[in-house]
């Protein structure tokens, strides 16, 4: 009977080839038999992500009708369709109304809200799709002895699996043999270099997921070379399964915007509710039992008045404006809400490469000898300086330095070219950033080639650590002259790699035209120095040369690389964007803090971070083995001061997004890789890199960055603060209005009983609709004001009438009452007593309702200043929504078929001009509590002086 292996679920990194094989029962030259397949198959089923199922679209549509201001809505429409069916009934419905005209007003904006928030939310969930894809559809495999092909899914652990450039790994598995073999992990550790993998290496349990070099992972690219490896786990277990584990187990979470909005609609609700209660036990006391059918109608009225039925298209739309806002500053919002939740990110956590840096290896200066260099340039362009104490200095006289950039050019297989009048590098970035700094001085590699054409090239190793290149010296060739400690050679070996490796092989060194010995002092001072660029983050390499004319044939690789001459030191690194140190001292001016976190090593993440002022000199770095020690509690106690995190997991940093948010900070998370996908999901805002960004990434964020820079994240929260400031202007205008219109119908049967009520559903919702939702619409174009990146987050839990905006509305909503129950009472009586339909009243103080609030709008569009203050044009929809709202009010009180289908009345043009006359109040009393403030704030500082 065939024994199924132990649970493969091993820190295989710490075992040698022969006991992985032993574990899982495998054999290196025959492979599994079938039968042991078919009982490993049965005992952990196919090597695929298996997915969880998601709400059905269905469930999505009915959570729209759960919320409470929509059920709210829904009961008015009931009980306002039974009393119409009620009067169809008894005859005493008026001939030229309609039945049922609010009923089916009320549920065609219940519907249409509801279909609103579907299309939000019903957005398929497509990350874990595009992470199924990674998975390679074949694979070659050797079972019973015999190469053959086969469907990924079927992959058991103990396969033996055959690795080849252009591959897609198809599980995690121990490399068994290697040559020359080249992963890209990107999707995994983030990282865009090749892996180098290494066989022999036996790795601590504790080893970061990017340094196990004996290992292999599922959705991985081989690069080059070859490779066998041992099948260790499959499916789930893979740590892109435990990618999608984590995938699935994220769950969102409402955003800060969708929490104020349900705390508001349930003040909204509860509020309301409580009043009618409050009218209808007022009127049964005052009047009798006998107008309750008056009191039912005022009920309803006040139901739908308080619920604000245009805010949330309102809202849908301010938040689509902002992503077209954010589209030109290259950001695309994939889900609507993030617009205004990027105004409330308190902590940006930012990937390094490509974001924060150029993605573009850089030399940033020469260590020759007798000079040291800094070397000015951007990027892959082949134009700079070269410097030394601040003072340019001439390549052309610096004979070391000419010999030094020579072999960065001979000894190098990239190639460096224009494309679209872009400089970019085909082939290995660190080759191609020599042959940019070699371009700075003007050496160019096709000139060198055809002036040095290659003989030989001994190749570069994870064991060697070193490449060299044997060139013969054309003479004759007149387009390029040679230093001259070169050119009386008729070949040269060239060799570059580990700073160490190459000076051991170093017996001299060149100083000016001569070639001295390389004594004990000059060896220690040039390691000194290697170490100190290495300690800064830098990748150094070394290079060295040797003339060939006296070398015999019979000599060795080994041999022909000895007795090297000593040419310098040459460091590099991805080079940080120039723009994003300004935009991170932003983000500190805005009061948001960036912190770095990244899968590349400690001592890079250090300079990158201190270099852009992330962070400073001495701050704590939190590596990945570090942070697998400690509990989530411990983990919370370290977030708030550690600003680089290095060498991380994808679990680490989901870990580090949970973290922050539990000590109530609202995070925004980038990311390009599969690894990314948890932690972005997770995030407050997740941003995925447009550029770089796996299909995975993208489809688990919220937002996308065009251009994979982080100065688009801080301009896109500009953005977010901008709509949540025009977000909370558009609340208290709309808000403060509908109290005004609750107000005035709660008094209606209180000072006018079996007057009637003065407001129909249908005419609140027109102003709640038309004559709030224009001129909202238009508030939500206000421009950016100029402290808005000057001050810090709010707190993103705050309560949604937070900073005085609960007390804004019930003042202005008091102060619209008062104009309007004044207007109310004196148009009743006078309507009364004068020719015409005494009904007259109700279009009164319907249309003074509605005009107050455009002088309302107006003057909203400051908190401060004076709207003869501002730049009329610098929001001229706020101009149009104002003159087009008071044109369609007034064709409901003078077009026939407007006013029969609203119930409104005639007035005359002294009426129409009384109802404009009270509305001009609503604005004047906005721009007095202006002065007001000014006057007091004046005073203050005053005060503060004079102490």
């Amino acid at each position: 009977m065939v024994h199924a292996p132990p649970n493969p679920a091993l820190p295989w990194q710490t075992l040698d080839p022969d006991q992985a094989l032993d574990l899982l029962q495998s054999d290196r030259q025959t492979g599994l038999t079938q039968p042991q397949v078919a009982e490993r198959q049965q005992q952990y089923g196919l090597n695929e992500l298996e997915t969880t199922d998601g709400r059905t679209s269905f469930a999505i549509l009915l959570d729209q009708f759960k919320n409470i201001m929509l059920l709210l809505l829904i009961a008015v429409a009931i009980i306002s369709g039974v009393l119409d069916l009620l009067d169809l009934q008894d005859g005493t419905i008026a001939e030229a109304d309609i039945p049922f005209k609010d009923t089916v007003a009320i549920l065609a904006i219940v519907i249409l809200n509801g279909i609103l928030g579907y299309v939000q939310e019903s957005r398929a969930e497509k990350a874990l799709a595009a992470l199924k894809s990674l998975s390679a559809p074949k694979v070659r495999i050797l079972r019973e002895g015999s190469v053959r092909e086969v469907e990924a899914k079927e992959l058991v652990p103990g396969d033996i699996m055959l690795l080849e450039a252009g591959m897609q790994v198809a599980a995690d598995g121990r490399l068994l043999e290697a040559a020359n073999l080249q992963i890209r992990e990107a999707a995994l550790t983030g990282e865009a270099h090749a892996v180098e993998k290494q066989v022999k290496l036996q790795l601590p349990e504790d080893t970061a997921l990017g340094d196990r070099v004996n290992l292999v992972f599922q959705g991985t690219e081989v690069v080059q070379g070859r490779g066998t490896v041992l099948v260790c786990n499959t499916g789930m277990r893979t740590e892109l399964g435990k990618i999608a584990t984590m995938l699935q187990s994220v769950e969102s979470e409402p955003t800060p915007l969708q929490q104020r909005m349900d705390q508001l609609s349930k003040a909204l609700v509860y509020g309301a509710l409580a009043l009618v209660a409050i009218v209808v036990l007022s009127g049964l006391i005052t009047v009798g039992v006998g107008n309750l059918r008056e009191l039912l109608e005022v009920s309803l009225s006040m139901a739908v008045a308080v619920v604000p039925e245009g805010l949330p298209a309102v809202i849908t739309v301010t938040l689509a404006l902002g992503t077209q806002r954010m589209v030109r500053r290259h950001a695309l919002i994939r889900k609507l809400p993030a617009v205004e939740t990027l105004g409330s990110v308190t902590t940006i956590c930012s990937d390094k490469t490509g974001t924060l840096t150029q993605n573009k290896m850089v030399v940033q200066s020469v260590h020759t000898e007798s000079i040291s260099l800094r070397v000015t340039g951007e990027g892959y362009t082949p134009e700079g300086q070269f410097f030394h104490s601040n003072q340019p200095i001439s390549p052309a006289q610096q004979p070391e330095l000419q010999a030094l950039l020579l072999a960065c050019v001979i000894c190098n297989d990239s190639v460096l070219q224009k494309e679209q009048g872009n400089w970019a590098i085909l082939g290995d970035p660190t080759e191609g950033a020599l042959l940019v700094v070699a371009g700075k001085a003007g050496l160019q590699k096709d000139t060198w080639d055809n002036q040095l054409p290659r003989l030989n090239e001994i190749p570069f190793s994870s064991e060697r650590k070193r490449m060299s290149v044997i060139v013969a010296n054309d003479r004759a060739n007149p387009n390029a002259e040679l230093p001259s400690v070169l050119a009386d050679t008729a070949s040269l070996l060239f060799c570059k790699g580990s700073a160490e490796i190459v000076l051991a092989a170093a017996t001299h060194v060149l100083v000016g035209t001569d070639v001295e010995a390389l004594t004990d002092d000059r060896r220690d001072r040039i390691l000194a120095k290697n170490n100190q660029l290495a300690a800064q983050g830098l990748r150094v390499l070394g290079f060295a040369y040797r003339p060939l004319e006296l070398i015999s044939a019979d000599e060795t690789d080994a041999s022909t690389e000895q007795n090297l001459i000593w040419l310098g030191l040459v460091d590099m690194f991805d080079a940080p964007r120039s723009e994003v140190r300004d935009a991170v001292a932003r983000c500190r001016m805005a009061g948001i803090r960036p912190v770095m976190i990244t899968g590349d090593h400690q001592l890079t993440a250090r300079a990158i971070a201190e270099n852009l002022g992330i962070a400073e000199p001495g701050d704590v770095v939190l590596t990945g083995q570090e942070l697998e020690k400690l509990s989530l509690a411990e983990l919370e106690h370290h977030v708030d001061r550690v600003s680089i995190y290095a060498r991380v997991a994808p679990e680490h940093k989901l870990r580090i997004v949970q973290a922050l948010q539990h000590r109530g900070k609202i995070v925004a998370m980038t990311g390009d890789g599969v690894n990314d996908a948890p932690a972005l999901k997770q995030a407050d805002i997740g941003i995925a890199m447009g550029i770089t960004g796996t299909d995975v990434s993208k489809e688990a964020s919220d937002m996308v960055l065009q251009d994979d820079n982080f100065t688009t994240i801080v301009a896109a929260v500009e953005e977010g603060r901008v709509v949540y400031t025009n977000i909370r202007r558009f609340i208290k205008y709309i808000l403060g209005s509908n109290i005004g219109e609750v107000l005035t119908i709660a008094a209606s049967p209180l000072l006018l009983p079996a007057s009637g009520v003065p407001l129909t559903p249908l005419q609140i919702l027109w102003m709640n609709l038309v004559t709030d939702g224009l001129p909202a619409l238009a508030l939500a174009m206000e421009p950016a004001e100029p402290n808005v990146m000057n001050r810090p987050p709010h707190n993103p839990k705050e309560n949604i009438f937070a900073r005085g905006l609960g007390l804004y509305m019930v003042r202005i909503g008091i102060v619209l009452a008062i104009i309007a129950i004044a207007l109310m009472v004196w148009s009743y009586y006078y309507t009364a007593s004068t020719p015409g339909n005494p009904e007259r009243w109700k279009t009164m103080v319907f249309t003074t309702l509605c005009l107050a609030q455009m002088g309302h709008a107006m003057a909203i569009r400051s908190n401060t200043r004076l709207t003869i203050e501002l730049n009329p044009f610098s929001n001229p929809f706020i101009l149009i929504a104002v003159g087009l709202t008071t044109v369609l009010q007034l064709m409901l009180v003078y077009v026939a078929p407007l006013r029969n289908f609203f119930g409104t009345h005639y007035l005359s043009p002294m009426e129409i001009g009384i109802c404009i006359g009270f509305s001009l109040l609503m604005f004047v009393w906005v721009e007095l509590e202006k002065l007001f403030v000014r006057a007091y704030a004046s005073r203050r500082v005053r005060r503060d002086r004079s102490r």
